[in-house]
């Protein structure tokens, strides 16, 4: 059983900590337990209760009428609300996804992702909703408010997710196609931003040879020197595996000079240093399909 402090709550759903205190004690709307030395905490029903109060009141429904509204009910509500297609609210459905992490819940993670790729197609799903809520998580998870069972969990059935688009998309190779080897450094294993850009390359026909997580430097040279990839491109997340991003992108460019290499993720955009002549740094997917315009 996990238990979260008030401000681990305000973290999680947004509510100013003074705000949850003020609906506990009008309208009775989360009662926090004690400790044996009498301090408040709270558990994932009041996460899960205060993330769908959220979204309640995004389509204007009013405390007042919540208070008198069972939990059966609230979430009945929410999912009523969401499925009705009258709002763009991306804020909502994350709100959604985080309910469903914290409960663990494939079933409903499964369905507000398939509504939404019904909604507004596959990539717009990663790019407006996927990538906040994974930000979002990311900083829970740092400041302790989330077990990491929790984050592996959804990161997971995310990472599937992208494993079977992938899987399902024709594989037609256009004439301009040119040959791209993807991977990730050793020791790093945020592999959902790669996979991403493993489905856009195939969506553009490209040719796509992936290594994925945790590639040791040394197999990295013995692949590119078996496939002569035009491109290189990797994913630099982890702030804490035993390499400096900087160093990491310099040691690429002397290694494999006359190639272009892109590099993407957390911790490429937070670069400050002038980066090699053969890398660029992507910040988004508009900045990677600017690039391939340019570059092939």
């Amino acid at each position: 059983m996990i238990k979260y402090s008030i401000n681990d709550l305000e973290k999680i759903t947004g509510i100013k900590a003074h705000t949850i205190r003020m609906w506990e004690k009008r309208y009775g709307i989360v009662t926090p337990k004690r400790t044996s030395t009498n301090i408040r905490y709270y558990l994932d029903e009041d996460i899960k209760k205060l993330l769908n109060i959220c979204t309640l009141r995004k389509y204007g429904v009013k405390i007042s009428e919540v208070r008198n509204m069972k939990t059966e009910e609230i979430n009945e509500k929410v999912v009523e609300l969401a499925s009705s297609g009258i709002s763009e609210d991306y804020e909502t459905t994350i709100n959604s996804l985080l309910v469903s992490m914290i409960g663990l819940n494939e079933d409903s993670f499964g369905k507000i992702i398939t509504d939404s790729i019904l909604k507004i197609g596959f990539e717009k799903t990663i790019v407006l909703i996927i990538y906040p809520f994974l930000e979002k998580i990311g900083i829970l998870w740092q400041v302790g408010s989330i077990i990491p069972a929790q984050e592996h969990f959804i990161s997971n059935l995310i990472r599937q997710k992208l494993i079977l688009a992938i899987v399902a998309q024709r594989k037609i190779t256009q004439k301009y196609a040119k040959t791209f080897l993807l991977f990730l450094p050793d020791e790093e294993l945020h592999e959902i931003g790669l996979l991403f850009y493993n489905y856009l390359l195939n969506k553009y026909g490209h040719k796509v040879i992936y290594l994925g997580q945790n590639t040791p430097f040394e197999d990295l040279i013995k692949t590119q020197e078996i496939m002569n990839a035009d491109f290189l491109l990797t994913h630099l997340v982890t702030a804490s595996v035993p390499y400096k991003s900087c160093e990491y992108i310099e040691n690429l460019s002397r290694t494999f000079p006359e190639k272009t290499i892109f590099v993407t993720g957390k911790q490429a955009c937070n670069q400050k240093e002038d980066t090699p002549e053969n890398v660029f740094i992507i910040k988004n997917t508009d900045d990677f399909k600017e690039m391939l315009n340019h570059y092939i």
